[in-house]
């Protein structure tokens, strides 16, 4: 078997030091650009592959950020995790993504797994945890940040909004179009936490303006969300048939209600206004298109990036960054 090529290789064939290869792997300024390049290229004609950790086990760092995700194929949690791995990349980190599926219990294991390969910083969405994930993030000794929500008791930093404040722009909006039968599709499910707040900011808003919120209908939790917004839809139509808008927990539900409608012979907004979360890319392609509240995934994900690196390079006087979601109008709530 032929043996794999070793950093001293690299150095007899490029005609430097083994030091000079270690530091042109590491990005370190004192070996010059045409230097570094020759050391690459003699790596990659020899098949060499720079061990970084055994680096790191020499430098006590372990140059990755830990990144937990409630779903891997909700397109907002996708967005937040490029941007992010994108910026940070840049600066030569690298993520290491657990995902969670929307379980509390799942988190806790996967923050302590991570805590044992000793992240640079770990970023967490939401900010419902575990009691032991608490203390395991309080006690981590590296910079914490949650988003997508803005925490009461926050254990380190945060990059987020208030899921419950949004639901007001929706609310204010529907009952400006003359609405007052008003519906809440989801946030039922325990797993769902911000779910679970946008459905009590719907109600707060509901009594802003005096007006009743009992008109609530379960989606279960956020699997199949489509299939369970058209169930939903079926739901609310038997028990509440003079309904005359609906908020839905996000898109993908109120597409399901949508669709629902459309096979019933429901004409949408006329005879029931319709408006989602997450300005998904199927708000703005659907008939008619999804009035719905853009949460800004990709700006979420640029400033927990640029906030690692503060907190990484200088902890002192780091400010958290709050998000101002918007309301995209659609089709599905002007007559």
């Amino acid at each position: 078997m032929k043996r794999n090529p070793t950093m001293k290789d690299v150095a007899l064939e490029a005609g430097v030091s083994v030091m000079t290869v270690s530091r042109a792997f590491k990005q370190d300024t004192s070996v010059g650009r045409e230097t570094r390049e020759k050391i690459r290229e003699t790596a990659d004609r020899l098949g060499y592959v720079f061990d970084v950790t055994a680096a790191n086990l020499r430098t006590q760092r372990s140059d990755f950020i830990a990144v937990t995700i409630p779903s891997l194929n909700n397109a907002n949690f996708a967005a937040t995790v490029v941007s992010l791995t994108s910026r940070l990349s840049e600066a030569g980190y690298q993520v290491l993504l657990g995902h969670t599926n929307y379980d509390m219990d799942r988190e806790e294991q996967l923050i302590g797994q991570f805590l044992r390969r000793r992240p640079e910083a770990i970023v967490v969405t939401g900010s419902h945890h575990t009691d032991r994930a608490r203390h395991l993030l309080s006690n981590a000794g590296v910079p914490v940040i949650e988003t997508w929500d803005t925490p009461k008791n926050p254990i380190g930093h945060v990059v987020g909004f208030s899921n419950a404040s949004t639901m007001r722009f929706l609310v204010d909006h529907l009952i400006g179009q003359g609405r007052r039968r008003i519906a809440f599709m989801g946030g039922d499910s325990e797993s769902d936490t911000r779910g679970q707040d946008r459905r009590a900011g719907f109600c707060d808003a509901m009594a802003h303006h005096g007006l009743p919120s009992d008109r609530l209908i379960g989606s279960g939790a956020p699997q199949k969300p489509m299939l369970k917004g058209a169930l939903a839809m079926a739901d609310l139509l038997s028990q509440f048939p003079d309904t005359d808008a609906i908020i839905c927990v996000s898109d993908l539900v109120g597409f399901g209600a949508l669709s629902e409608c459309q096979r019933r012979g429901i004409s949408v907004p006329d005879q029931i206004a319709i408006a989602g979360f997450g300005a998904y890319d199927i708000a703005e392609i659907c008939v008619p298109t999804l009035t719905t509240i853009d949460p800004k995934p990709i700006e979420i994900g640029l400033h927990t990036a640029d906030l690692v690196l503060q907190l990484l390079k200088d902890p002192t006087d780091v400010e958290n960054k709050l998000i101002t979601p918007m309301l995209r109008l659609g089709q599905s709530t002007s007559v």
